[in-house]
């Protein structure tokens, strides 16, 4: 073949495909190129920012901050992505999924084991961030607005979005340290203190008034969700999971009760008025290695173990057993991981493309973001400072300060009240960019530094 057909043969090759690109411009048809698109872009993008010592996650949202912008150079192909409901379905299953694995790979012993620490952090980092938008730089940076439009930015300002810092410790392997079950336990306690801040402040845009009942009953049912829910299927967890290996033991009923248990108590914690990722989250909470006895060991493990040579002295074979009994135990996580590899980067790619780069524009709005953005962190790292002694506070307060989608959420809900008006939104986005995007490399480098003490802890890190 001559040099120059060779050269135009992927031309010729697209010419000929465009057909059957064109017949697949439906909606199923984009969707599923732009799904394809999302994927293998955020796997190339991912080990980028790995490479100059950032986390996957930066990465994926760094694309999306792109994809979602490519309209500024003339390029409208993914306009209609972040808009489109099946895609938005599908990243709402990616976070549900992350906090699912964050779940099964969290001990619940290790949760209460720092559960006053991680309840006080939780408190103050929502009581300062909350006071310092509402109170303090709402109404010195902009002036002349509405009690009621404080009222949201603080509690914009008061949210955090534990996806983003639970993948960042799920990616270095670190999600065991003391800290990071410190800020799991409070980014989950933020989120409903955050929902039942949200439910008032949008009660009193509505009604002009909040009684104290409605109040105390959305803390109500937030508790009793999370302490009912984990109580009650820890003591049928194992029954449960006895009953249905007795019925099939394969490793395809095991992935099918996990993937079950997150999927309904998702839907449960969305059905009473909480974030579906809490729910995600206590069924993740529900798996303790101990109940998967009855289950069938990996393929992986009835291979090997068989054939462990008698000559291996006992010592190496102990080191050996060791391991596969770790790939044993752990066998629910590594089954739902494939899942992740799918719709979490839709996820977090999604979260980039809500990213309007034009908001950048206006000077003065950016200054004022800027504000708003230092009183977010400050908020959140005073809050590491309640982890009390022997903890690290930097660790912990910067782990609490991305608000990625749930600050979105937030201005949102304010914005369709017709509170905010578009200065102030595009205020919280650009706080909500500058929180999410300095968070994963910052607490990369502190991870980094804690490395030693927290692996010398804690030898199984993953």
């Amino acid at each position: 073949m001559p040099a120059q057909l060779r050269r135009l043969l992927p031309l010729i090759l697209l010419a000929a495909a465009w057909p059957a690109l064109a017949a697949g411009s439906d909606v199923i048809g984009e969707n599923l190129l732009w799904l394809a698109l999302i994927i293998i872009a955020a796997r190339l993008f991912a080990p980028l920012a790995q490479r100059i010592g950032f986390p996957a996650v930066l990465g994926e949202l760094l694309l999306g901050v792109l994809l979602g912008n490519l309209s500024l150079l003339g390029i409208h192909f993914f306009d209609s992505i972040a808009a489109d409901p099946i895609i938005r379905f599908m990243a709402e299953l990616g976070v549900i999924i992350l906090l699912l694995q964050i779940g099964l790979e969290t001990r619940l012993g290790d949760l209460v084991s720092v559960g006053v620490r991680a309840s006080l952090v939780g408190c103050v980092g929502i009581i300062v961030p909350f006071s310092l938008g509402a109170f303090v730089v709402g109404p010195m940076l902009l002036p002349g607005l509405d009690f009621n439009a404080y009222l949201f930015l603080g509690a914009t300002l008061s949210a955090t979005s534990v996806g983003i810092t639970g993948r960042v410790f799920r990616d270095l392997g670190k999600l065991k340290m003391p800290e990071a079950q410190i800020v799991l336990g409070a980014a989950v306690i933020d989120d409903v203190l955050g929902l039942v801040i949200l439910a008032v402040v949008s009660s009193l845009v509505q009604a002009g008034s909040v009684s104290v009942g409605q109040v105390s009953w959305i803390i109500a049912e937030a508790v009793l969700f999370l302490g009912g829910s984990i109580a009650i299927g820890r003591a049928i967890a194992p029954r449960l999971l006895a009953w249905a290996s007795r019925l099939d033991s394969s490793h395809s009923m095991l992935f099918s009760l996990v993937l079950v248990a997150g999927l309904f108590m998702a839907w449960l914690a969305h059905a009473i008025g909480l974030a579906p990722i809490i729910g995600a989250f206590a069924a993740g909470l529900l798996f303790e290695p101990v109940f998967l006895r009855h289950f069938e060991t990996p393929k992986l493990v009835q291979e090997v173990e068989p054939l462990l040579p008698a000559a291996v002295n006992p010592e190496t074979q102990q080191k050996i057993r060791d391991v596969l009994a770790k790939h044993t135990s752990h066998q629910h996580e590594h089954m739902i991981e494939p899942i992740g590899y799918f719709f979490v980067p839709v996820f977090f790619v999604l979260t980039g493309m809500q990213v309007d780069l034009t908001a950048l524009a206006d000077p003065k709005v950016v200054a004022v973001a800027l504000g708003v953005t230092l009183a977010a962190v400050v908020g959140k790292l005073v809050a590491g400072f309640a982890a009390g002694r022997g903890k690290n506070p930097w660790l912990v307060g910067w782990g609490m300060v991305p608000r990625g989608e749930v600050g979105l959420i937030f201005a949102m809900v304010g914005k369709q009240l017709g509170v905010m008006n578009e200065s102030m939104f595009s205020v919280i986005v650009i706080m909500v960019i500058l929180t999410t995007l300095i968070t994963p490399p910052v607490l990369t480098v502190l991870l980094r530094r804690a490395g030693g003490r927290s692996s010398a802890v804690n030898p199984e890190n993953r």
